[in-house]
């Protein structure tokens, strides 16, 4: 059974379905569109569709470099002003297909078909495109939503375990940060491997439209959509230092937990904030998991020194101050300023530590002169 919302946006409301087997629609509703789509997913579109960029959907190629190229192709294949572009994929290929088509022409509509369920639960909704370059995550990117939002839940049984748990950890991240009861209602949905398609439905229902009241609040990340870069800041830093080895959903899920660490060997947190981040904190643990059960095989070496430099860069900083979303007082989440001195870095640190170390993931320690100012 289908369900729908409608968001509003600076550009106009768009309209997001969720269901099952909604490719042909997208397709008798736009017979003439132009498609972006994973190249693991090329197989679902129909031979007799010409007019399609096929992406491999690695971390490499969402960057400014890969860009021109989608343009060219785009252009060659005879794509303008009116045309119509479908993007088929998870995260990486949503980030190039906004991009792509905020630019081209100044600009062309657009669908999107989210197909990894970190996708469906979060990005999939908010128009943003966050683009890497220079060796940084996301340093670059805009808003520009599509116009329809076709969320097939069919996709889910493409998915392993590491890309699920990497979704539940996005979708959790979006229900915590718009308060205790939202992540409880979250939970009630029963969050878990295996998901099966109803449950992916109720799931990804609860996280976007829990998401919306961000997305409509502050729509360009002034204020209160910031808290969302909850588990972010840590995360990116340990995607990028490790060559994005680890993947974002996952990186989200040991930055919450960096993030938590932070908060309470700084003493920010009150009883009752220590127990509803205990209870976040579980549901990570659980649905990673632990030794040979780890949804993540073979986990790699977190290089310390060289995930702090990436902290050190990441956008969202100041010149003089890091910014972080932490949980304080009552759990409730908060943006913070902290000084770039050697006793927050190390700081951070420690709190890198503690979480890998919760869970049971090798890193090397870190020299101190590296944080040196």
């Amino acid at each position: 059974m289908q369900k729908s919302f409608e968001v509003s946006a600076s550009t106009g409301s768009y309209n997001v379905i969720v269901g099952r087997h909604l490719l042909q629609q997208v397709m008798n509703e736009h017979p003439d569109a132009f498609f972006i789509i994973d190249e693991l997913l090329k197989s679902r579109l129909p031979a007799a569709i010409s007019k399609k960029i096929v992406v491999e959907a690695v971390e490499a190629n969402k960057s400014l470099e890969t860009i021109p190229g989608i343009i060219q192709q785009l252009r060659k294949l005879g794509a303008d002003r009116s045309s119509h572009l479908v993007a088929i994929g998870g995260g990486i290929i949503q980030d190039i297909a906004t991009f792509a088509a905020s630019i081209y022409m100044r600009g062309i509509p657009w669908t999107y078909m989210p197909t990894t369920l970190l996708s469906m639960v979060d990005s999939c909704i908010g128009g943003k495109s966050s683009i890497n370059t220079l060796g940084y995550k996301n340093l670059v990117g805009n808003f520009y939503p599509p116009g329809k939002v076709l969320v097939d839940t069919s996709f889910v049984d493409t998915l392993d375990a590491e890309m699920i748990v990497g979704g539940l950890f996005e979708a959790a991240k979006i229900c915590y940060a718009r308060g205790y009861p939202k992540f409880l209602e979250y939970l009630a949905a029963d969050p878990g491997v295996p998901m099966s398609a109803d449950r992916a439905q109720r799931i990804i229902m609860h996280s976007l439209q829990t998401k919306v009241w961000f997305i409509e609040t502050d729509e360009f990340d002034q204020k209160e959509r910031l808290l969302l870069n909850f588990g972010h800041t840590f995360g990116h830093a340990i995607e990028a230092g490790t060559e994005f080895g680890v993947s974002h959903g996952i990186g989200v899920g040991l930055g919450m937990l960096a993030a938590v660490k932070y908060a309470r060997q700084n003493n920010r947190l009150a009883q009752t904030g220590s127990d509803r981040t205990d209870h976040l904190v579980q549901h990570i643990k659980t649905l990673l998991g632990g030794g040979s059960n780890n949804v993540v095989q073979n986990p790699p070496v977190i290089d310390l020194a060289l995930v702090m430099d990436k902290f050190d860069h990441d956008k969202k900083h100041r010149s003089d101050s890091f910014r972080i979303i932490v949980p304080q007082g009552d759990g409730a989440l908060e943006l913070i300023s902290e000084p770039k001195n050697d006793k927050v870095r190390n700081d951070v640190v420690t709190a890198y530590e503690r979480a890998l170390q919760d869970v049971g993931w090798p890193f090397t320690k870190r020299q101190r002169a590296a944080f040196a100012l």
